[in-house]
């Protein structure tokens, strides 16, 4: 099976500070990785090189059988992206938006109407889709965001954080909609700081640590290469951070107040 995803001795550096160090991964279809580390380890600067939105790196990047280097932009009309934190068009109503994204994708706008609010309405907020985004709550904002990744049927889906702000039934539709994607053999990049949905999602588990892959396969793999217990237990293990317990004790002793 020929990968959709191939990267070859990725390295990025910001001045003397190394971000990426030889990271070499293949990613196939129908998989969800999810792709975890501490912050600074070089998670969202890999996401970045993938999407085109850094083109300054050494190594090799190829997405859908196409070098990105040489292909920025016929790749990205296969792949969708939820960002941790994305800027979205306030002033415009979600039908506005929606349906300017879908044109972005070359889909025209009577097909990306009629889909855009039949999710509305699936997601549960088919009654905001004429009002101005900057009215709605921070979940109702995140469910646009994941719907505008959605709309144009993706090959490639990269998620960051994605269900931040989101209702537990909200949350419960969302994973169940990421496996039936995988079913359809989408393929899913998954980052998140949540060990428990990482772990319960994912088929794949690819960690990283100082700008280097330390880990990568299913629970079962990992547990077989380090101690038995949570994918928390092992990301502490992998990643040199053990202090928590500590940590959290301190923290408890300073804001206890004296009675």
């Amino acid at each position: 099976m020929e990968p959709i995803i191939t990267i070859k001795n990725l390295s990025k550096s910001y001045g003397d500070k190394e971000v990426l160090r030889d990271i070499n991964l293949n990613v196939y279809r129908g998989e969800i990785i999810g792709y975890i580390g501490p912050n600074g380890a070089g998670k969202s600067t890999t996401v970045k090189i993938m999407l085109g939105l850094i083109e300054e790196y050494k190594g090799e990047v190829n997405i859908l059988g196409q070098d990105i280097r040489k292909e920025s932009i016929e790749y990205k009309r296969r792949i969708g992206y939820v960002p941790e934190t994305g800027d979205i068009y306030e002033n415009l109503t979600a039908r506005e938006y929606l349906t300017f994204i879908g044109e972005l994708y070359g889909m025209e706008y009577e097909e990306v109407d009629e889909k855009a609010e039949r999710l509305m309405e699936l997601f549960g907020i088919k009654g905001v889709y004429d009002s101005r985004i900057s009215s709605y709550s921070k979940g109702m904002r995140q469910k646009v965001l994941i719907i505008s990744a959605l709309i144009n049927d993706p090959d490639i889906l990269f998620l960051d954080e994605p269900l931040s702000g989101m209702d537990a039934n909200s949350v419960m539709v969302f994973k169940e909609v990421l496996g039936e994607l995988a079913k359809k053999g989408k393929t899913i990049f998954y980052s998140s700081h949540i060990m428990e949905v990482v772990e319960r999602l994912s088929n794949r588990i690819v960690l990283i640590n100082k700008g280097q892959i330390v880990a990568d396969g299913n629970m079962e793999d990992l547990k077989n290469s380090s101690v038995e217990g949570s994918l928390e237990m092992i990301f502490n293990e992998l990643t040199g951070f053990k202090e928590h317990e500590e940590i959290a004790r301190e923290i408890v002793s300073v804001i206890k107040r004296e009675e």
